[in-house]
């Protein structure tokens, strides 16, 4: 009676929850979609979305595919002549100890700090990469890799920049690459810390390694000139796999982001890319005095950038030039813009499409909370760095 009892109630559950999922979901979209139609009129919103969805599929996602061709070739090439284990070797007693990673894992802090955030997966993917892992510190190479993303551009952006004020943005620049260092270790350590207990401790080393020598030639007689070609071409075809796979995360998240975040066009809103309701900014002026404590904002229109670069860095840095014209920018600003956009680098338009080319999917909620907190201290190292200094 009383396992009948229970299977009564369990049943009851489900059928409730069969109900009352499909009411939560169209009442949510609704309230969303009315608010958004409401501000921006509903062809408008439409069209929008579906012009910021082309855009990005056209300049971000081919992008991004062209950096995981050529970042999986030369991974595969590096890995191919031994470069990967020199690396461990040289690295490991600096990446153990702060990351709890292999040396050779400082190769993903390159690649992505020169291209972007999906170049760390072409990494991953490679089976003798990642020999010698365990599934937590290969599922953390999602954050750890992601804080190094576009640090490049983003740097010598920020070192450029002219300031009203005629003050040197470079030592800023270079302060807010330290706070997105202290940034990755927060990042990925936390994200270790909360995912070790679901993935397990078994080493990957006895994984069948997919992107070996093909059978004909081993290795050994394979003539020098043949085992770059394959390598190259290994690694570029993966590469290919992992760009598409990018492709829903990046249009899903970042046009939703970007709606948020950006506000009408010169001429209102007629239907055009990036155009959106600019509620992040709004809501953040609620707020203001918390940012200003935390990063030492004193416009809280300034939220702005971070709040953009979780979508898409390179679209933040396109608002630098306005905020200077307001005179909103000091050498603060732009350490704290550099911490949290490379430390970020759009993170939530690409964590999903990482974790589920990792086959980790159901991780994703735990990696951007600790990616999130990460990018915060981020932020807040720079500004407490750049007062010290200063």
């Amino acid at each position: 009676m009383e396992n009948q009892a229970v299977k009564d109630s369990h049943t009851s559950q489900t059928s409730l929850r069969r109900w009352l999922e499909p009411v939560l979901v169209l009442a949510i979209l609704g309230s969303l979609f009315g608010y958004l139609g409401s501000q921006m009129g509903l062809s408008s919103l439409v069209n929008t979305l579906f012009n910021t969805a082309h855009q990005l599929l056209l300049n971000t996602v081919l992008f991004i595919m062209g950096i995981t061709v050529l970042s999986g070739a030369l991974s595969q090439l590096l890995s191919e002549f031994g470069v990967i284990r020199l690396l461990e070797v040289l690295l490991a007693p600096l990446m153990k100890p702060i990351f709890r990673l292999p040396g050779r894992t400082a190769l993903a802090a390159l690649m992505t700090f020169f291209s972007d955030n999906p170049a760390v997966i072409s990494l991953a993917k490679d089976s003798r990469f990642r020999k010698g892992f365990t599934p937590w510190q290969l599922v953390s190479l999602t954050n750890f890799g992601t804080a190094f993303g576009m640090g490049l551009i983003v740097v010598t952006f920020m070192a450029t920049l002219q300031l009203p004020s005629g003050e040197s943005t470079a030592s800023a620049a270079l302060i807010g690459l330290l706070g997105s260092l202290i940034g990755s270790v927060v990042s990925t350590r936390l994200m270790q810390h909360m995912i070790r207990p679901l993935v397990g401790e078994t080493l990957m080393d006895d994984e069948v390694v997919s992107l070996g020598a093909k059978p004909g030639l081993s290795q050994e007689a394979a003539p020098t000139w043949l085992r770059v070609l394959n390598a190259l071409l290994d690694g570029g075809k993966s590469g290919v796999e992992l760009g598409m796979a990018v492709i829903p995360g990046v249009l899903i998240i970042s046009t939703f982001v970007m709606l948020l975040t950006f506000g009408p066009g010169e001429q209102g809103y007629n239907g055009e890319a990036f155009q959106g309701v600019a509620l992040l900014p709004v809501l953040a002026a609620k707020v203001g005095w918390l940012f200003e404590l935390l990063f030492g904002f004193q416009q809280p229109e300034l939220v702005a950038f971070p709040a953009t670069s979780l979508g898409a860095v390179g679209a933040a840095m396109s608002l630098m030039p306005p905020f200077i014209a307001k005179g909103w920018i000091t050498g603060n600003e732009v350490a704290v813009f550099t911490a949290m956009g490379m430390c970020w680098s759009g993170f939530l338009s690409t964590h999903t499409a990482m974790l589920d080319a990792l086959g980790y999917r159901h991780l994703t909620s735990r990696a951007i909370v600790a990616h999130t907190i990460g990018g915060l201290c981020a932020g807040v190292a720079a500004h407490q760095i750049y007062l010290w200094l200063g």
